[in-house]
C-alpha cells in the first residue's frame, strides 16, 4: 500500500474531525443569534456539521465505489446509536424529555425503516440499490423533516431572542466566517483523502469496500458525532448530545443517501442488506431503552454499556462476514 495514500487516509480523519468542529462553532454562533433552541441546535446545525464527513465521503465515494458510499452511512447510523449514546450515557445518564422520545427517536426509527422499504422492493428485480427517483423520496421527506423541525418543534421564544441580539455585538463575525470556510475545505480535502485511502486499503488487504466503510470509515466519520455528544454531556447538555445522535442519523439516511443518489445511482450487494436491517433493528432498541426500560426517557450507564457491547458484538459480526 502506498505510504503517501496510507498517511492522507489518517491525515483526511483529522482534517474530517478538524472541519466539522469549525463548521459547528461557527454555526452554532449564528444559530443562536436567532434565539434557536439546544435540542434544535442538535437535531438540525450540530446534526448537519457531524453529518458532513458522511456527506462528503459519500460523494466522493459514489463515483468510485457505491458499497463504501451507503456502507459509511449505514455503518455511521448504527455507531451513532450504539457506541456515541452508548459512550455518552456512561458518562451522564441521558435523560431526555417525553416529547423527544416519541417524536424524534420516532422520526429515526421511520428514516431506518423508509431506507428498508427503498431497498425491499428492489428484490423484485432491476437495479438493487437506490437510484435517482429513490433519491428524490429520501431528500422530500428530509425537507418535511426539516419542515417540521422549524415550524412545530422550534422554541424561538421571545426571551431567547432578547438574549440573541444582547449578545449580537460581541460576534465578531470575520471569525465565524472564517471558521464556517475552514470548515468546509478541511471537510473537502479529508473526504477526498478518506475514500482515496479506503479504497486503496481494501485491495491491499483482500476485504470489499463494504467491510473498510462499515468499519474504519464509518467509525472515523462519526469521530465528529462522538466529540460534539460528549462535550455537550459534560456541559449539561444532554438535549444536544441525543439531537445530534437522532438528527445525524436522519441527515445521514434522508440527505446524505438521498443527494448522493441523485447524483449518481447507489448499488450495493446482498450484504450490505442485512446491514440495513440491523440498522432498523438499531433504532428500534433506541426506543425501546427509552419507551419501555427500567429508567424511562433514559438510557442509564448500565444500558449504555449494554450499548457498546452490542456494538463490539456487531463489528465482529461485519469482520467475520469479510
Amino acid at each position: 500500500m502506498d505510504v503517501v495514500t496510507l498517511l492522507l487516509f489518517l491525515l483526511g480523519f483529522g482534517a474530517l474531525i478538524r472541519g466539522a468542529e469549525w463548521l459547528i462553532e461557527g454555526s452554532s454562533v449564528l444559530a443562536k443569534q436567532f434565539g434557536i433552541s439546544d435540542l434544535i441546535i442538535g437535531l438540525t446545525v450540530i446534526a448537519f456539521g457531524t453529518s458532513l464527513p458522511e456527506l462528503i465521503v459519500n460523494l466522493f465515494a459514489s463515483a468510485e465505489s457505491s458499497e463504501l458510499a451507503i456502507s459509511n452511512v449505514v455503518g455511521s447510523n448504527i455507531a451513532n446509536i450504539l457506541l456515541i449514546l452508548g459512550v455518552a450515557s456512561i458518562i451522564k445518564p441521558l435523560s431526555v424529555h417525553r416529547t423527544t422520545v416519541y417524536r424524534e427517536i420516532i422520526f429515526n426509527i421511520g428514516a431506518a425503516g423508509i431506507l428498508g422499504v427503498l431497498v425491499a422492493e428492489r428484490f423484485e428485480g432491476g437495479f438493487k440499490g437506490l437510484d435517482h427517483i429513490d433519491g428524490l423520496v429520501l431528500i422530500s421527506y428530509f425537507a418535511i423533516f426539516l419542515y417540521y423541525t422549524f415550524g412545530k418543534v422550534s422554541t424561538k421564544d421571545q426571551s431567547a431572542r432578547e438574549r440573541a441580539k444582547a449578545k449580537a455585538d460581541t460576534i465578531n463575525v470575520g471569525n465565524v466566517f472564517l471558521k464556517i470556510v475552514g470548515g468546509v475545505v478541511g471537510l473537502w480535502l479529508g473526504g477526498e483523502w478518506i475514500v482515496n485511502g479506503a479504497i486503496e486499503m481494501a485491495s491491499f488487504f483482500g476485504v470489499s469496500d463494504a467491510l473498510v466503510g462499515l468499519t474504519v470509515v464509518a467509525i472515523g466519520t462519526s469521530l465528529p458525532e462522538l466529540a460534539a455528544s460528549v462535550v455537550a454531556v459534560k456541559q449539561g447538555n444532554v438535549d444536544i448530545a441525543v439531537g445530534n445522535a437522532v438528527g445525524s442519523n436522519l441527515f445521514n439516511i434522508f440527505w446524505v443517501l438521498g443527494l448522493g443518489a441523485v447524483v449518481r445511482p447507489i448499488g450495493f450487494s446482498d450484504d450490505l442488506v442485512v446491514d440495513i436491517v440491523i440498522n432498523v433493528v438499531v433504532a428500534l432498541i433506541l426506543f425501546s431503552t427509552m419507551a419501555f426500560g427500567r429508567y424511562r426517557h433514559q438510557i442509564s450507564r448500565s444500558e449504555g454499556k449494554m450499548f457498546i457491547a452490542l456494538y463490539i458484538a456487531y463489528l465482529l459480526f461485519v469482520i467475520s462476514r469479510g
